[in-house]
C-alpha cells in the first residue's frame, strides 16, 4: 500500500523478552485495503451482464457479500500494521506474534493487539581487555611420531602369524556373553575382527584373549564399569565364551624416504616430519584460539544479566537434539540405539541439554549486543567469500548456493558478524600464562 497504514501504536513491556503492541487501524487505511482486496477478488468473479474485472463493487457485494473483502483486507493490512509498529518501536522479534482484534466502541478505530517475544535490551558492562588464562599448546616429538605411525598403519598389511595372540594383534573371533548364565543383548557376535587393545573393550576382554591360539575356545570373565553407558549392564560381571579363529599381525612400512615419497610430495622423511609438525602446530594454535574465545565468552556470560526468550531457548535445545541425532548417524547408529547407549529417553536428553542451550543463546545475544555497540558489520566482500566457501564445501556453483540461500541470506550475514565480533573480543583479551 502506498501510504503508511498506521498511526502511533502503544507498547507495553510484559517482561524482559516479550511485549504487547496495540495498533489502531485508521478508517482510511482500512478503506484502501478493502478496495485492493475487492479489485483482486473481482478479477475472476462471474456476474451476468458484467465483464470480468469490470464489476461495480456494490454489485459484487450484493452477489457475494462483503465478508470476503473484509477478510482479505485484514489479511493484507494486519501484517503491514504489525511490521510498521515493529519498526516504530525498534523491536527485534524472535518469534511469530500472537495477533487478535480488540473490540472497539462506536466511532472508534479498530485495534489490533500483538504479543511477541523480542530480543532483550542488554546493559553491557566491560567486554574488552579481559584476562584469560590458557595453557600453552606445544607439539611434542611424540605427537609427531604418533601421526607418522598413523600414516604407516594406514598403509600396513595384515599377515597371518602362527603363535598365541598378543596385545596389538588383529584377531577373528566368535563370542557370546552371559550374565548369571543368561545371554544379554549386544553381547554376542560371529566372525568379529578386532584389534586387541585394552581400551577398546571392557576390562578383561582383550587381555583374556591374549595367549589363545587359532582354533582355541576359552571362557573369559569380565566386569562392566560402574559408569558403563548401558545402565542395565553397569557394574555387572559377565562371562564371555570366546572362539579364536585366526591371529594376524599388522606389518607397517618403514618410515624412510621411500615412504615419504609414496604418501606425500616430499622426497625425504625429514621433510615429511617437518610438514607433519607444521600441521600439528597449526591445529594446536587453532585449539588455543578456540579456548581463548570460550574463556572470554564464559566470563562475559557470567558477568552479564541476559534474559533468554523462551522460543530461542526451545529452538536451540532442539538444534542440540538434532546434532545428537546426526552424531549417532555418523557413528552408524540410529537415534534409538544412541539413546539406549547413554541410558536416557529423548525427553531426558532434551532436559539435560537445556543448560547448554541456555548458555548458547545467552552467548549469541551478548555477541549481537556487542556487535551493535561496536558497529561491526559484514562487508559485501566477506559475504561473497562466505558464499564461495559454502560453494566449495558442497561442490556447487556460487550462484546456485546464493539462490538456495536467498531466503536465509540474513542468517549468513549474521553468522559473519558474530564471528567477526568474537575475533574482536579475542584480539582485545589479555592472555596470561596458566599457573
Amino acid at each position: 500500500m502506498s501510504k503508511d497504514p498506521v498511526t502511533t501504536s502503544t507498547l507495553t513491556r510484559l517482561d524482559a523478552t516479550s511485549v504487547e503492541l496495540v495498533i489502531p487501524v485508521l478508517p482510511d487505511a482500512l478503506d484502501r485495503a478493502r478496495e485492493v482486496a475487492f479489485r483482486r477478488l473481482s478479477k475472476n468473479a462471474r456476474i451476468p451482464g458484467f465483464r470480468k474485472g469490470h464489476i461495480p463493487r456494490r454489485v459484487f457485494e450484493q452477489t457475494y457479500g462483503s465478508a470476503g473483502i473484509e477478510s482479505e483486507a485484514m489479511e493484507d493490512l494486519v501484517p503491514e500494521l504489525y511490521s510498521t509498529a515493529i519498526r516504530e518501536h525498534e523491536l527485534a522479534p524472535v518469534a511469530r506474534p500472537k495477533l487478535e482484534m480488540l473490540p472497539s466502541a462506536e466511532n472508534e478505530p479498530l485495534r489490533v493487539k500483538a504479543r511477541v517475544e523480542v530480543r532483550p535490551t542488554l546493559e553491557l558492562g566491560s567486554y574488552t581487555g579481559l584476562s584469560v588464562s590458557v595453557p600453552e599448546r606445544t607439539v611434542s616429538d611424540e605427537e609427531v611420531a604418533r601421526t607418522l605411525e598413523g600414516l604407516a598403519r594406514d598403509r600396513g598389511t595384515l599377515a597371518p602369524v602362527d603363535r598365541p595372540a598378543a596385545l596389538g594383534d588383529i584377531v577373528t573371533i566368535d563370542f557370546i556373553g552371559r550374565i548369571d548364565g543368561t545371554a544379554f543383548e549386544g553381547g554376542s557376535a560371529e566372525g568379529q575382527v578386532a584389534e586387541l587393545l585394552e581400551d577398546r573393550f571392557i576390562p578383561g576382554f582383550a587381555s583374556g584373549i591374549v595367549g589363545m591360539k587359532a582354533g582355541e575356545r576359552r571362557e573369559v570373565e569380565t566386569h562392566f564399569p560402574e559408569a558403563y553407558h548401558a545402565s542395565e549392564l553397569a557394574g555387572k560381571t559377565a562371562t564371555f565364551e570366546i572362539t579364536l579363529h585366526d591371529v594376524k599381525q599388522l606389518e607397517m612400512p618403514t618410515l624412510d624416504d621411500a615412504f615419504a615419497a609414496e604418501v606425500s610430495d616430499f622426497a625425504t622423511i625429514e621433510e615429511l616430519r617437518a610438514e607433519v609438525r607444521k600441521r600439528l602446530e597449526g591445529i594446536a594454535t587453532a585449539r588455543v584460539h578456540r579456548e581463548i574465545g570460550n574463556a572470554v565468552m564464559e566470563q562475559l556470560v557470567t558477568a552479564h544479566e541476559i534474559p533468554v526468550p523462551p522460543s530461542l531457548l526451545l529452538a536451540e535445545r532442539e538444534q542440540l537434539v538434532e546434532e545428537a541425532r546426526r552424531m549417532a548417524q555418523e557413528q552408524g547408529a540410529n537415534f534409538a540405539e544412541y539413546l539406549a547407549s547413554i541410558g536416557k529417553t529423548e525427553e531426558e536428553l532434551r532436559e539435560e541439554l537445556t543448560g547448554d542451550a541456555e548458555r548458547r543463546v545467552k552467548g549469541t545475544l551478548l555477541i549481537e549486543a556487542i556487535a551493535d555497540a561496536e558497529g561491526i558489520e559484514a562487508t559485501p566482500g566477506e559475504l561473497q567469500a562466505e558464499l564461495a566457501l559454502l560453494a566449495r564445501r558442497y561442490g556447487q556453483p556460487v550462484d546456485r548456493v546464493r539462490e538456495a540461500l536467498a531466503e536465509n541470506m540474513q542468517s549468513v550475514y549474521d553468522g559473519i558478524v558474530r564471528n567477526k565480533t568474537l575475533e574482536f573480543l579475542i584480539d582485545q583479551a589479555q592472555r596470561v600464562a596458566a599457573p
